[in-house]
């Protein structure tokens, strides 16, 4: 039976989910999260990747040169190298949406001593970035020159300066969209910590059901993900005017089974989706017992 190796840190609950529900689906998943190990695979055998950005915001995690040497030795690999690069650097993600034709806020690199490329209210934010960490808005010049002066200090904003990006008008809340094999296998709605303007969980946004997105923001966030080149990545959209406007696109998406959509399981759609091999269950055959004829 060929193996799903789930190429991710040990400590994301969404990669354990992944292997506890595609195990009990008769799927041989395992997670991998040491980069030596990848070479241990064979044809036939699935790489799913999830590798993450790094703590300290300024690149993405080791991994990706194994994940391609797999990939070059025959082992199937989901989400590609350059297309967890691309969901990961947000000034990539921003140039293929434009050049895809989505909708995506206007965003720009600066780095230390530049001058602001368009007039505020803008976000400021890491060009490798996660967790809604140091995504500070800014709302006046004044603001934007204190916020790049005080994050001079940060070791990423010194290797690769940040971007900035047009503020959508905040609702308080965005939609986060599952995308697996070209097709959507869940969604949520994100809602904003009272307070804050950011959705993400971790900053203490909650998070609803929905009954199904709207076809919309599913063709949108398909088309997004077609646009990076990605098998199973999330898309967080913004609601704007009368549609959506995608703000992420996210290699390593969060998610639970919350997020599954009305009759369905999201693990499995997930599975299902990409295709993944499910080991048939074994069928034991027990010789027929004999009978001793006797008489009377």
């Amino acid at each position: 039976m060929s193996l799903v190796a789930v190429f991710g840190s040990a400590g994301n609950e969404t990669n354990f989910d992944l292997v506890e529900r595609w195990s009990a689906l008769g799927i041989r998943a395992s997670i991998v999260s040491e980069p030596h190990a990848l070479a241990k695979l064979r044809p036939g055998d699935t790489i799913v990747a999830r590798v993450d950005v790094r703590p300290t915001l300024d690149g993405v995690r080791p991994g990706l040169i194994e994940v391609h040497a797999a990939a070059q030795a025959g082992v199937r690999v989901l989400n590609q190298p350059t297309a967890m690069m691309n969901a990961h650097d947000k000034l990539r993600t921003a140039r293929l949406l434009d050049a895809a034709g989505l909708p995506h806020p206007r965003t720009a690199h600066v780095r230390s001593g530049m001058p602001l490329p368009f007039a505020p209210p803008f976000v400021v934010k890491p060009r490798f970035g996660s967790w809604g960490q140091d995504v500070i808005r800014c709302d006046t010049e004044d603001d934007a020159y204190a916020v790049l002066a005080s994050l001079e200090g940060r070791a990423w904003f010194r290797r690769q300066g940040a971007l900035v990006q047009e503020l959508v008008p905040p609702r308080g809340q965005d939609l986060r969209v599952v995308v697996a094999g070209g097709v959507v296998v869940g969604a949520e709605v994100r809602i904003a910590a009272p307070g804050d303007w950011r959705t993400n969980i971790t900053l203490g946004g909650l998070q609803r059901p929905i009954a199904a997105p709207a076809p919309q923001a599913s063709a949108l966030a398909v088309a997004a993900v077609q646009a990076v080149g990605g098998n199973f990545f999330g898309v967080d959209l913004l609601p704007y005017g009368d549609g959506y406007v995608v703000i992420e696109v996210n290699a390593a998406v969060d998610f639970d089974v919350g997020y599954s959509l009305p009759g369905s399981d999201v693990f499995s759609d997930i599975a299902k989706a990409v295709r993944l091999p499910v080991e048939e269950p074994r069928v034991r055959h027990f010789a027929p017992l004999a009978v001793e004829q006797g008489g009377a």
